[in-house]
């Protein structure tokens, strides 16, 4: 199964980027994930479904310490990728 992630880290700082967004970009790009993007208001990735789990449970605690006060994030199937639900086969 693949999976999705998308996640926000705050509180926002417009003029520069706080640690807990500097750590949220090492984590999701030090991670085993495809189709990272890092942006200054949202973050995607995409990738086995071990490895996006792994990155979210680094991700929470990583940028928690740093100083964020929430993470927002959704994790989605990736619909039609092989080993999703309801595809067949599957590992």
């Amino acid at each position: 199964m693949r999976l999705r992630v998308e996640f926000t880290t705050e509180p926002f700082d417009l003029d520069e980027a706080p640690a807990h967004a500097l750590v949220a970009r090492e984590v999701i790009q030090a991670a085993d994930l495809d189709a990272v993007d890092v942006g200054p208001f949202g973050n995607t990735a995409e990738g086995a479904a071990d490895a996006v789990l792994t990155a979210v449970d680094s991700l929470l605690r990583q940028t928690l310490g740093a100083g964020a006060t929430r993470v927002s994030l959704q994790v989605s199937v990736i619909p039609g990728a092989s080993g999703a639900p309801g595809e067949g086969g599957g590992r």
